[in-house]
């Protein structure tokens, strides 16, 4: 017997609305609360509306793209590989940004001091966004044979590239001092608080732009759930569906490995949690996955900074806690998956 799915619309607006109260309540809850109605009528006091406007309102912003770029991501991915368990770091994007992420931690004090001067704050990021991309430009070019791409091929191709990346990260972090260690640490598990309108600017148009193009893959992708071949014959471009979507996922997710750090679990258990909700048929399950991974991350980003407060732990953290039990509780439902 099939399982009973709410309609879409409802559905859709269901998460819509929680979005907007999970931000309404990031905005002005936390260490130090605000007035939503003074802020409204212009008395709130200068310490609050720079709370607010300066401090809170990019970070939930950036946490709302972030999560939804993960999420949409992960929702690629799985309808790419037609394996629910699928996650972004398959591709080795999340690998590759480490890198470049961690050589600009490490290896930046070699910079000369006017270039130092001038890559200020975008050092660490544009370095992420370049790994993540130097990452799917190797991976696609392996795994790519007289314009055809094997996913298989893309699978072993991305575990090598993740590994290696992994281990060339272990050399720098060996290299790194007390200081840069420590700056290693608080980056790879994850944190919003250097969210900035000026690194929102450079950040958000690559993750937008992912997530207003992906829903053109749902037909693609819904068309390879039956396999490539039946894909082919229904009239799906299969290439251009497989290559649309690494680009869309080496974007999204470099752009937000690189003003976030590493941020688990996301990914991965938000659009499989979606999938037994509402169904596979991706022309839903983008946005809702936009909408649920956006809501996933302001919670967990407001928990992350309440919770040990006037301090905050890094998001990271907070994500693999919770997503850690969810991603068993799937697995153990999946069972025969692992058998495969």
């Amino acid at each position: 017997m099939a399982p009973l799915r709410p309609p879409l619309p409802l559905a859709l607006a269901l998460l819509a609305l929680a979005l907007l109260a999970a931000g309404g309540f990031s905005l002005f809850h936390g260490a130090t609360d605000a007035s939503p109605l003074a802020l409204l009528t212009g008395e709130a006091s200068a310490r609050d509306r720079l709370i607010v406007l300066d401090i809170r309102l990019p970070r939930l912003a950036m946490g709302a793209l972030v999560g939804a770029a993960l999420a949409v991501s992960g929702a690629l991915m799985q309808g790419l590989f037609r394996n629910p368990l699928a996650d972004p770091g398959l591709v080795g994007v999340g690998a590759g940004a480490g890198l470049g992420a961690v050589g600009a931690i490490v290896l930046g004090s070699l910079m000369p001091p006017a270039l130092a001067a001038l890559a200020g704050i975008y050092a660490v990021p544009v370095a992420a966004f370049a790994g993540g991309w130097i990452s799917t430009l190797l991976l696609y070019r392996v795994a790519t044979r007289n314009g055809r791409t094997s996913m298989a091929t893309m699978l072993l191709a991305g575990i090598a590239l993740g590994a290696l990346a992994g281990a060339l990260t272990g050399v720098l972090i060996y290299l790194a001092d007390d200081r840069q260690l420590r700056d290693l640490t608080f980056w790879g598990l994850g944190s919003l608080a250097g969210a900035t309108w000026t690194k929102l600017a450079a950040a958000a148009p690559l993750m937008l732009a992912a997530l207003a193009a992906a829903p053109l893959l749902a037909r693609g992708l819904n068309g390879l759930a039956l396999g490539e071949a039946a894909a082919g014959h229904m009239g799906v471009p299969v290439e251009r569906v497989k290559s649309g979507a690494i680009v869309l996922v080496a974007a999204a997710v470099g752009a937000a490995v690189a003003v976030s750090g590493g941020i688990g679990f996301v990914g991965i258990v938000v659009p499989h949690l979606l999938r037994l909700v509402i169904g596979p048929d991706h022309r839903g399950l983008l946005p809702a996955s936009a909408l649920l991974g956006a809501l996933v991350l302001i919670l967990a980003d407001t928990l992350s900074r309440s919770i040990v407060a006037p301090a905050e732990l890094p998001i990271g953290i907070v994500t693999a806690v919770i997503g850690a039990p969810v991603f068993l509780w799937i697995l153990l439902r999946r069972r025969s998956l692992l058998d495969l």
